[in-house]
């Protein structure tokens, strides 16, 4: 193992600098260092030579050449105990350079073209590319590490911390370029003809959807930067979340993002809806969404629109709930909430903002993926913009609850079908082949729960195909009808509206959830 004689500092985040290259110059390691990275060792008493000194030629054109020069990058790069190399570096006056210490332009956080660092990128994958005889530290938390390793072995690094070294420079490197290249091109083009796209890993989950299927959490480069990821938020209370839980919650937060105008609960359960209400309170929204489908509830995800205050927490006491999601909860409920042992408690505060148009999602198939701008309201979801087809207007009431079960049929999946009051979810059909069973079942599923859907709207996710749909809504008492449209068959559809008496209104967009 040879020891570190020199090394090449260059740093845009100096802290810590300063003390990690005075343990350096104990170990009587020659630092070596450019531009303000020098006067600042300079300043702390160390003594330091310039690069400037070592390739006779000054810093040019502001900063942007500094150390691309052989006299650098061959003190980097040539093998040490090769022959040849040992010779040519002879000959060429080439000293070697046995640790680069190199942490880039934070483009990250300030993106433009001057924050594009050209040398340092250079310098690491150098040194990670020779790294069985250079060491490379690219972040001020690997410090401790270094310096340990170095008093450890008697100056020289070890083969493993080496090896572990170039990983992380070269992971480094790869994700500068990337946010670099998705700057200047994620304005101009969603859908790019080469999608390159980065995750970090949060953590392994305990399984996946099923204990066979190892799993783990990841976040998106660009959430990660700016804290927007449901995958990184740490639960105030419970266990570990699991696979499932985050895609349930997942579900939970897009749907509760939807209704975030009004005080509003939305219960999950197997990623659909199970039930939903708004209230005057949130206990008030909570409980009326808990009388939805109480049997689904049981062992779902819980989120709220709102803080959760006490009076709430109470009144979920004794439900067995995996996951609650909420902007923030007051300190009694917090408490009351965290009895249950393993109850995960999340805050959703810097989640609840509404989908951006730009938006976008992706699914797996075998051999590559499927990416979709997200499906998003351009307006207000609880008043949704649309256009009455049938003769009878819909009423002010039934246009409240058109406008929730129009969400909500967002929502659940498809084909699908959502009977709601003004402010409660009464029935719903989830995931049909046919949409006349999905109409079936939620009906069937009110009756379940002690509802009527006498009186009540009723939303569908697609177009109907048939009249039979309308039909055998209009027979269990459902009064008006909100649907994208678009069917061969709208004529005859709109037809049986007028002949049951029943309000159609068309939205002209479709909200499938395959």
């Amino acid at each position: 193992m040879s020891q570190v004689k020199r090394a090449l500092i260059t740093v845009y985040d100096k802290s810590g600098i300063a003390d990690f290259s005075k343990e350096l110059q104990k170990l009587g390691v020659e630092l070596i260092s450019t531009g303000g990275t020098a006067e600042a060792l300079r300043k702390a008493g160390l003594k330091v030579t310039e690069v400037s000194d070592i390739t006779g030629f000054p810093e040019l054109f502001e900063g942007r050449l500094k150390s691309l020069h052989p006299l650098i990058h061959g003190a980097i790069l040539y093998k040490r105990g090769d022959r040849k190399h040992e010779a040519e570096a002879a000959a060429n006056r080439i000293r070697p350079i046995d640790l680069v210490v190199v942490n880039l332009y934070p483009f990250e956080k300030e993106p433009g073209i001057e924050m594009i660092d050209v040398g340092g990128p250079a310098l690491i994958r150098a040194a990670a590319k020779n790294s069985e005889h250079v060491g490379v530290v690219v972040e001020p938390s690997q410090y401790s590490e270094v310096l340990a390793d170095l008093k450890a072995n008697k100056g020289g690094l070890s083969a493993e911390l080496k090896k572990k070294l170039m990983l992380r420079a070269f992971a480094r490197t790869s994700e500068y370029d990337w946010q670099i290249g998705r700057h200047f091109s994620a304005s101009k083009d969603l859908f790019p003809e080469a999608l390159v796209m980065r995750f970090s890993k949060v953590q392994d989950l305990r399984y996946g959807e099923n204990p066979h299927q190892k799993a783990a959490s990841y976040v998106k480069a660009d959430a990660a930067a700016k804290g927007a990821s449901l995958a990184s938020l740490n639960s105030l209370a419970g266990k570990q979340l699991s696979y499932n839980n985050l895609l349930d919650a997942n579900s939970a937060l897009l749907l509760i993002r939807d209704l975030r105008s009004r005080v509003a609960t939305a219960i999950m359960k197997h990623n659909n809806p199970c039930g939903s209400a708004l209230g005057k309170t949130l206990k008030e929204s909570y409980e009326k969404a808990l009388a939805t489908d109480p049997q689904s509830a049981y062992g779902g995800v819980v989120a709220f629109s709102r803080k959760v205050d006490a009076e709430t927490a109470e009144a979920m006491g004794r439900q067995f709930i995996e996951v609650v999601l909420a902007p923030g909860y007051e300190p009694k409920a917090l408490e009351i909430l965290k009895q249950k042992k393993s109850r995960r408690i999340l805050d959703i505060s810097e989640l609840m903002k509404p989908a951006p148009e730009g938006e976008t999602d992706f699914r797996s198939i075998i051999g590559g993926m499927l990416y979709q701008q997200s499906d998003y309201f351009p307006t207000d979801p609880l008043n949704p913009t649309f256009t009455v087809v049938s003769k009878r207007a819909p009423t002010p009431a039934e246009k409240k609850a058109l406008g929730f079960a129009y969400i909500l049929a967002k929502h659940v999946k498809s084909n699908a079908i959502v009977f709601s009051r003004e402010d409660q979810i009464v029935g719903i059909g989830a995931g049909q082949m046919s949409r006349v069973d999905a109409c079936r079942i939620a009906i069937e599923k009110a009756g379940d729960a002690g509802f009527d859907v006498k009186g009540t709207a009723m939303a569908s996710d697609g177009f109907f195909p048939l009249r039979d749909t309308v039909e055998f809504a209009a027979k269990a008492g459902a009064t008006a009808i909100i649907q994208p449209g678009g069917s061969i068959r709208d004529a005859d559809v709109i037809a049986a509206a007028d002949e049951c008496g029943i309000a159609m209104a068309f939205t002209g967009v479709r909200h499938f959830k395959h």
